[in-house]
């Protein structure tokens, strides 16, 4: 028997498809609702690695855990990580097959894993109770609409309905809905069920008439209309932000300041979110090497491009800032391409094709870009405390001396690892952020009970709140269960020949 479904699409980028994909499946599982995210094909450079060792976006990991599932190759068939020269690297069913400039992927490529995708899809229907998809930009994108396998292409093939989700804060949302149907062929359309409203603010009542009116234009009934809250952007794919800010008072006198360097084509900088999620950090991204004199500790994320990132904060005035911050003593740390980038050289023939390459050379460690990634989810101790994290890198480092820390080394106050996600682990981080205290002169002291995984679901529940609260619910349902109304209008002009 297959399971139910659902695509979730948007009026344009960042409407909020994630985040909504993320309630509906908290919602779902909380109704006993067996439950799976699927987002068919993914452009971002936020990752995650699954226990079977496969590259997903993260926005699927985050989605599985709204579900309570363990995260899959299957929920997330194609990533693509943007890099250099307009080009990204393919990533399929969790391993990177080769690079293809954005030409070559709508070209071709992408019309020849449509397959691939339905079959995971197929795969997780016939699994679960319901299967949540997630589209990409918008599904009114006309000129990618014949090589499309992740909005009007899914639902088509897999015969699934469509809700259009619209950020009313940006305003426009009534065209955007009347349009994003309007340039669709008949048949897409006759699988748009209706709209969601996201980031209301003010008087639901206000709105009430302008979404009867665009039921009488469209035939499309609005499933909710989602009030605006901070804070739950969680793992978003590109909105580079901090998530999980804690707005509470520090437990010890001062706070800390942490200072994220924004380097080009920055990956996972979803780790620092455990970071903001304590009371008393504070936690911003710079650009500038005069934004980090007052800052207690200086992060160097990962990064898709280590040594075009290189490059930029030499001509930024970082490296110079970076380097003299390392020989004084304060805080640093410098994480996957970061940790890289902290090293004495790099030598790289893979991802920037540029050869040897001196790094900062503040820690003892020598990079060798390997043509096969790494992906693991390594387990560990530091701090004496435990800690567990994910590794996605092509860089292989040698470290040469120093203080083991992780899979990378300490030397003073400047700290380098492959590890992603170790933040998250509570104790290590608590114990972290007592040394970079006491190196950085704070009188600051981690609170004692600040649990990153509970903040977590405290968020999912939030969001599964949004939909419980504020959509309708059993019309929700009866569209996964049954698909999209029939008797759908077409909207003219349709999609052009």
């Amino acid at each position: 028997m297959t399971g139910g479904g659902l695509l979730v699409a948007g009026t344009t980028s960042d409407a909020g498809k994630s985040v909504v994909t993320a309630g509906i499946c908290r919602w779902l599982v909380r109704q006993g609702v067996k439950v799976a995210p699927f987002k068919a094909q993914n452009m971002s450079l936020n990752s995650f690695v699954t226990r079977e060792g496969a590259e997903i976006g993260r926005a699927q990991a985050m989605q599985a855990q709204a579900c309570r599932v363990e995260p899959t190759a299957l929920m997330n068939p194609v990533l693509l990580k943007p890099g250099g020269e307009q080009s990204s690297q393919v990533v399929l069913l969790g391993k990177p097959v080769g690079e293809l400039s954005a030409r070559g992927y709508h070209g071709g490529r992408q019309q020849k894993l449509l397959g691939t995708v339905l079959d995971c899809l197929a795969e997780l229907r016939g699994t679960y109770d319901a299967v949540i998809c997630e589209g990409a930009g918008s599904p009114a994108e006309i000129n990618l609409r014949r090589t499309d396998i992740v909005n009007m292409g899914i639902a088509r093939n897999a015969r699934i309905p469509v809700l259009v989700v619209g950020d009313i804060d940006r305003g426009g949302v009534f065209a955007s809905f009347f349009g994003t149907v309007a340039l669709l062929s008949p048949e897409d359309q006759a699988l748009v069920a209706g709209f969601l409203v996201n980031k209301f603010r003010g008087d639901v009542s206000l709105l009430e008439p302008g979404l009867d009116m665009l039921h009488g234009l469209t035939g499309r009934s609005t499933y909710g209309v989602l009030p605006f809250q901070h804070g739950l952007g969680i793992d978003e794919e590109d909105g580079m932000g901090v998530r999980n800010s804690r707005a509470s008072a520090p437990v010890g006198e001062d706070v800390l300041r942490v200072a994220v360097c924004a380097i080009p084509l920055m990956s996972n900088f979803t780790d620092v979110d455990a970071l903001a999620a304590e009371p008393g950090v504070v936690v911003r991204f710079v650009d500038r090497p005069e934004e980090l004199a007052d800052a207690d500790l200086v992060i160097v994320p990962g990064t898709r491009g280590t040594v075009r990132a290189l490059d930029w904060l030499h001509e930024r005035g970082l490296a110079h800032a970076l380097v003299r911050r390392a020989a004084e003593g304060r805080p640093v740390l410098g994480i996957c391409g970061g940790f890289q980038i902290l090293g004495e050289h790099i030598e790289d023939e893979v991802e920037s094709r540029q050869g040897q390459v001196e790094g900062l050379g503040v820690l003892p460690v020598r990079v060798r870009f390997a043509r096969e990634k790494t992906l693991t989810r390594p387990v560990g101790e530091a701090l004496g405390e435990p800690v567990e994290g994910y590794e996605i890198h092509h860089g292989v480092a040698e470290v040469h001396g120093g203080e083991a820390f992780l899979d990378g080394c300490r030397v003073g106050q400047t700290w380098g690892t492959h590890w992603h996600g170790s933040l998250e682990s509570d104790g290590f981080r608590r114990a972290f952020l007592r040394e970079v205290a006491a190196a950085a002169g704070r009188r600051f002291v981690p609170a004692p009970d600040t649990s990153f995984a509970a903040l977590r679901e405290e968020q999912l529940d939030r969001l599964g709140d949004l939909i419980e609260q504020h959509a309708d619910t059993d019309a929700l349902w009866r569209l996964i269960e049954s698909g999209a109304p029939q008797g759908l209008p077409f909207i003219p002009p349709g999609a052009p020949a």
